[in-house]
Parts: C-alpha cells; sequence; structure tokens
C-alpha cells in the first residue's frame, strides 16, 4: 500500500454508495482516526495512540500496532500492520475480527485485495483524493464486517504499491547525470 503524503483530505466526512452494503461514511479525523460506518454495516475504528511519533506519509499517522488500535462495533480487533518497506507484500495489513482473519494486500499500482480466511472479497483502491472505492468479486459471500473492516483499512493505510522492479528503476534513473 502506498503510503501517500497527507495533502488535503476530502471534506470529511465523506459518503461513498457501496454496490453492497449502500451509503458508507468515512471519517478522517487528521491523524489521529479513521471511522467507518454505515446503516448496514457495523462501525470500525482505528485510532493512533496521540502521543506517539507522526508518519507524515501514512494517513493514520504510523504502522506500529503498538500505537493503533482498532474496534468493531466496539468489540477490539487484532491488528497487524507490516513495515511499509521496499516490498509490495511489507504494507500488507492483517485484521482478526469474529474469529476471521482479513488481510489487505497491495496487488497493483492503485488497488489492494480484501481476503478473509484467505478467499478474496474484492479490490480497494483510491486514486490519490483519499477516496477509497471498493470492487466486490461476483458469487463470494460477503458480510458487513467486511466492508467495515476493508474500508478502515484502505482509508488508514491507502491502497496499492509500486512493484519492486519500479521502485529500482527510479533508484536507478535517481542517480545517473
Amino acid at each position: 500500500m502506498n503510503d501517500r503524503p497527507m495533502g488535503e483530505l476530502p471534506s470529511a466526512p465523506y459518503v461513498i454508495d457501496d454496490t453492497l452494503f449502500g451509503e458508507i461514511t468515512v471519517r478522517i479525523e487528521g491523524q489521529e482516526r479513521v471511522i467507518v460506518s454505515g446503516e448496514n454495516i457495523p462501525t470500525a475504528v482505528l485510532e493512533r495512540d496521540p502521543g506517539c511519533e507522526v508518519d507524515p506519509h501514512i494517513a493514520i499517522g504510523t504502522r506500529d500496532a503498538t500505537h493503533l488500535t482498532l474496534t468493531i462495533d466496539g468489540t477490539p480487533s487484532r491488528l497487524r500492520p507490516g513495515k511499509g518497506k521496499l516490498l509490495r507484500q511489507t504494507y500488507r495489513v492483517s485484521a482478526e475480527y469474529d474469529g476471521a482473519v482479513y488481510v489487505l494486500l497491495p496487488d497493483s499500482i492503485p488497488s489492494s485485495r480484501l481476503t478473509r480466511d484467505g478467499t478474496r472479497l474484492g479490490d480497494f483502491s483510491s486514486d490519490g483524493d483519499e477516496i477509497v472505492i471498493a470492487e466486490w468479486k461476483d458469487g463470494v459471500p460477503t458480510r458487513p464486517a467486511d466492508a467495515a473492516i476493508g474500508y478502515v483499512l484502505s482509508s488508514a493505510f491507502g491502497t496499492g504499491g509500486q512493484p519492486t522492479w519500479m521502485l529500482f528503476a527510479e533508484a536507478v534513473s535517481a542517480v545517473l547525470p
């Protein structure tokens, strides 16, 4: 997931018309909190400890799980963000809720796939304006919590990532005259 520099955030809250779950509201409160709610989904809240060091390239301010709290309808959820280094896989974020393991993993430049217990549920993407869009996979049973978790993770950590070869090419071109 591309941790992206925080520029102007969309007018918070913003409303998404999700194809499966209807209106979903995403509220990004600086780099302290992301709240996802809707009539047909549980409320998901991802909060950062205000005392930790803030990375301006991450919407929630850190990828350190010890400084983050995720709750789904008030129930704590275990969160494990990757370090976010060179490889796309390091931008993986996983969360556990209601006996299921969710993983948000970059699979192209603009988007990341969301899985529940290894089953691909859909793709989340953003074109850089901080607004996330979900495309759900046809024929896969999807739960309301899937949407809450997918939107909160992708809004807090970003979507997509460049392939390693592209990062390497950029690094090489930067040092050449």
